[in-house]
């Protein structure tokens, strides 16, 4: 018997009906199947797919790629579209392989792969068939030397032993009508899971009793919406967010420890849910909130996975601040069509690493971005496997997206997974950046029709002569209240030289009093190295 409770809904009243956006929830750009599409049996996973599906699915090259600071690993069994990814304490890395139904390890030392093969995962009839394709999105390494990981096809959470190597029976995810279960986090005794369309936030006790597990789980203040991603700040406080698709939502924060005396006492917590919630409107901009991380200094971090932003919140103050990444380069999203006006990054997960800086992937940029909250720095890498299958490319070459769906941080590495090109890969943040930029100002104020003049000096940080760069600049400010001019866009580095160069900032004549974060960087086709300016426009 399964001990439930249930918390009292605050309803939180938005405009507008609730929109899924596919690639924020569940299997991205999935299309019903013709039956009569042929299927070549291989006795592998492609066999989930059509054969005419398998270039797009499965991958779209026979090796991995590598870069300067990104080093590939082509999974062994094809098509098992790895997704979500955890190191454990010994440096190996875990990940769940979405279209088998298991999870896998690789070891950095040896190189190699061992895949799981889950007895557990339901079957077809035919005993070759690999079984249903399920989203895992979240994963999590538990101190007794499990695996944990989310299904969402079949609402279940599962844990598997790794000196057993073996499938417990998996948890059935309390759900109530349409539910996905999606990232995944051990905190202490109680595994914390997110209900994406289901709305809640759910905590799982997964000690087993007579009684079953124990479960609590909160649901939405706002009527309709998603639950997103959670984070945990220092004080044991779980924040998590609730939206509607480009129409709103709220922040909100939990007592947890509230949360656990009510998941082991039978009193009525309807009445105490307002002693420790708190609820924070979201700002504007912010539409697709997905990662949220809880950082320095007491600030919280989220990711808006339908637009180039990401925001801090400072419960203190309960003032966010916008932040931009730079524009993605053409490589990613090809633009053949001419259609693509304003292409966007899509910062999706996010996470600290050891040294505070915050991690993010960004999903249809093809790149992961380290940001330093201290030094106001971006530095944004590019992911080499790129499928052409997943962007505007037409025969454009070395064009489209790995879909990079989710990373793990492991001190100055970082792990990732590439949902489409069947990769898991590396990315060395301890590999010196082939040069820095610094600006002679960090913070401007103009008023309206005002301009003033930036110096970005750009200084090489090797002994070699670095490959033609440009530069590159992105603003939080709407429609045309900045603009951004030079009379150099590209250009070659000399090794044994800095490079100065005279940027305009002007704000229109019709700009709204604001504070504005100015990104200027300088790219190559493997890293953009971005510096941000504070730019306010007073009335």
């Amino acid at each position: 018997m399964k001990k439930q409770h249930k918390g009292i809904i605050m309803t939180v009243i938005f405009g507008g009906s609730l929109l899924f956006w596919a690639a924020a929830a569940s299997v991205p750009g999935i299309t019903p199947e013709d039956p009569n599409e042929k299927i070549t049996v291989t006795g592998t996973p492609m066999d989930n797919y059509p054969d005419v599906q398998r270039v797009q699915f499965c991958s779209s090259s026979d090796f991995a790629k590598s870069n300067s600071y990104v080093t590939e690993y082509k999974i062994p069994t094809p098509c098992t579209q790895p997704l979500a990814i955890v190191t454990d304490p010994d440096g190996n890395v875990w990940f769940a392989q979405t279209n088998a139904g298991r999870v896998a390890k690789f070891d950095p030392i040896t190189e190699s792969f061992t895949e799981y093969e889950n007895p557990r995962w339901p079957r077809g009839i035919n005993p070759d068939d690999f079984g249903g394709r399920s989203m895992m999105w979240g994963i999590d390494y538990s101190p007794d030397g499990s695996i944990w990981f989310t299904d969402e096809f079949y609402d279940k959470v599962w844990k598997f032993s790794i000196e057993d190597e073996e499938y417990a029976k998996p948890l059935s995810f309390p759900s109530s009508g349409q539910s996905l279960p999606q990232r995944l986090s051990v905190e202490g005794s109680q595994i914390i899971v997110n209900d994406f369309t289901g709305n809640k936030l759910t905590f799982l006790d997964p000690a087993q009793s007579n009684q079953g597990t124990t479960f609590l789980s909160l649901p939405s203040p706002v009527e309709g919406s998603v639950t997103g991603g959670f984070g945990v700040d220092a004080e044991d406080n779980i924040w998590y967010t609730n939206w509607l698709f480009q129409t709103g939502g709220v922040l909100i924060k939990a007592n947890q420890e509230k949360i656990l005396e009510l998941i082991n006492s039978d009193e009525n917590e309807e009445t105490q849910m307002f002693d420790f919630i708190t609820i924070y409107q979201f700002p504007a901009g912010m539409t697709t909130p997905n990662g949220i991380s809880a950082g320095p200094q007491g600030l919280i971090w989220i990711s808006d996975t339908s637009s180039n932003l990401f925001f801090s919140f400072d419960p203190e103050t309960e003032i966010f601040t916008k932040y931009a990444t730079s524009i993605p380069q053409v490589a990613s999203y090809g633009n053949s069509s001419g259609l693509i006006k304003t292409p966007v990054s899509r910062p999706y997960w996010n996470e600290f690493d050891d040294q505070g800086r915050l991690i993010f992937n960004e999903q249809t940029a093809n790149r992961i971005g380290v940001f330093d909250p201290q030094k106001e720095t971006l530095v944004e890498y590019t992911i080499p496997s790129k499928n052409p299958n997943w962007a505007d490319c037409e025969f454009l070459d070395d064009c489209g997206l790995a879909q990079v769906f989710d990373f793990t941080v492991d001190g100055e590495k970082i792990w990732f997974t590439e949902w489409v090109e069947n990769n898991i890969g590396l990315l060395d943040t301890s590999i010196p950046l082939p040069f820095d930029v610094e600006l002679d100002k960090q913070k401007i104020i103009l008023k309206k029709g005002e301009q003033t003049q930036i110096t970005l000096t750009i200084t090489p940080k090797s002994n070699s002569d670095i490959p033609e760069v440009s530069l590159t600049s992105s603003s939080t400010a709407s429609f045309d209240d900045l603009s951004v001019k030079t009379d150099v866009l590209t250009f070659q580095l000399d090794f044994d030289a800095p490079r100065i160069i005279q940027i305009s900032v002007s704000a229109s004549d019709n700009a709204l009093p604001d504070l504005h974060k100015l990104l200027i960087g300088v790219q190559t086709d493997e890293v953009v190295v971005s510096k941000y300016v504070t730019v306010i426009v007073e009335q």
